[in-house]
């Protein structure tokens, strides 16, 4: 029998390329986003995937849902909790209260509130795999992204911590930190920068490659690749773990 899989926030962007990844290797998979139509398209792209509009700023719908999909999966083995969203692209003055709480309340408390239904589940039957979605911004300070980096520190502390209390019930916790990411979010992240600083966008995504040893964007795909592979028997001694996936960051964007 295929793992029964949890993802966030999958109907699009790189959740909906780690759902496919899941599916290809025979998982049963439940996911949930808030996009109508990006959730239409994966309903026809990914026969017998349950997707689930859910509003994940709004805590108690992430809850109920969550609880939903481990009874109608019958338990969970993995457990990708992918939700975020970027965020302001601005100087810290100019980041808004409600939007500094809409980042943590999508990005962090999402992760929170997943695990806290999961972790009973998974230390019952002895086994399972949480994967969070941190960046290398919660390895380095993020200029003009203060509320996501703030989201993506917090998450590495949350999986840390969540691997110590799981571990002795064989259940593993580990955090993925992409770099700069090809795709429509980090366009959008690049021009509202260039925007702010009055510059060129070639010339903002000149400055994130020069810092990489490998000079590209990561691929979606390759965070799938990751993903499948801390969710297997293969990475059975991993946990606790923020695990970059970015090329090798040699100095992070200003």
């Amino acid at each position: 029998m295929g793992q029964r899989v949890i993802i966030t926030a999958a109907a699009g962007g790189i959740g909906r390329v780690v759902v496919e990844a899941f599916v290809a290797q025979g998982a049963t998979v439940h996911l949930c986003d808030v996009n109508d139509a990006a959730l239409h398209d994966v309903r026809i792209a990914c026969p017998g995937v349950v997707a689930t509009k859910v509003d994940l700023a709004d805590g108690d719908a992430v809850d109920a849902w969550v609880q939903s999909a481990i009874a109608d999966l019958g338990g969970v083995d993995v457990l990708v909790n992918n939700a975020g969203i970027k965020g302001p692209t601005a100087f810290v003055e100019d980041v808004t209260p409600e939007e500094w709480r809409e980042s943590l309340a999508v990005g962090l408390d999402t992760q929170y509130l997943c695990a806290r239904r999961v972790a009973p589940a998974m230390k019952a039957q002895g086994s399972g795999s949480i994967v969070n979605m941190s960046s290398m911004a919660g390895v380095y300070g993020y200029g003009m992204r203060t509320p996501y980096a703030a989201v993506k520190w917090a998450v590495i502390g949350l999986t840390k911590s969540l691997a110590v209390e799981l571990g002795p019930h064989g259940v593993r916790c580990n955090a993925i930190c992409p770099g700069s990411v090809a795709g429509a979010r980090m366009d959008s992240v690049i021009a509202s920068e260039a925007a702010n600083r009055g510059v060129d966008p070639a010339q903002v995504q000149a400055e994130y490659l020069s810092g990489q040893s490998i000079k590209r964007f990561v691929e979606p795909s390759e965070i799938a690749s990751l993903c499948l592979f801390l969710a297997s028997p293969a990475s059975a001694m991993i946990s606790g773990q923020a695990i970059g996936i970015d090329g090798h960051t040699e100095a992070y964007h200003l």
